[in-house]
């Protein structure tokens, strides 16, 4: 289970990288919207190559979507809304303070989600470490935005 981790640290430079890309094509082609959808055009490219790898088994389409709870099927705006973000705020407030921000933000709302089991999660209690962990968080985030 180890390598996960080394995935995960792998999308978090992923995530550091992906802001510049993103509003440098925005701001190179003048189409921040366009860039957008450029983005997730491209993000379905990959989802639809790794469906065809990965050769989907098991329950029909409509039988694994009748179980979904209604509240997992708009996590794509929620990824819009990043994406977004991307576009028009990480350029000028810069990486550093962008992602932190980003990442700080994800882990505090985490500690929340994991403390009341929220949207598939399980349970988790926010001890005083992870809560002392969000807070060390913040303040790192606010030296490096100041700084």
């Amino acid at each position: 289970m180890w390598y996960l981790y080394g995935i995960a640290l792998l999308a978090g430079v992923a995530n550091a990288i992906e802001p510049g890309q993103n509003a440098t094509l925005a701001k190179v082609t003048g189409q921040p919207m366009l860039a957008g959808l450029f983005c997730f055009g491209l993000a379905i490219v990959c989802f639809l190559g790794a469906m065809i790898v990965a050769r989907l088994r098991g329950r029909t389409q409509a039988e694994a979507a009748s179980s979904v709870p209604w509240w997992a099927w708009p996590g794509g705006i929620l990824g819009a809304a990043v994406v977004l973000a991307q576009l028009y705020i990480s350029e000028t407030v810069g990486a550093a303070a962008f992602l932190g921000c980003v990442i700080t933000a994800g882990v505090v709302g985490s500690i929340a989600l994991d403390h009341y089991g929220l949207v598939g999660f399980e349970r988790h209690r926010a001890s005083l470490w992870r809560i002392l962990g969000g807070v060390l968080m913040v303040a790192g985030v606010a030296l490096v935005a100041v700084f």
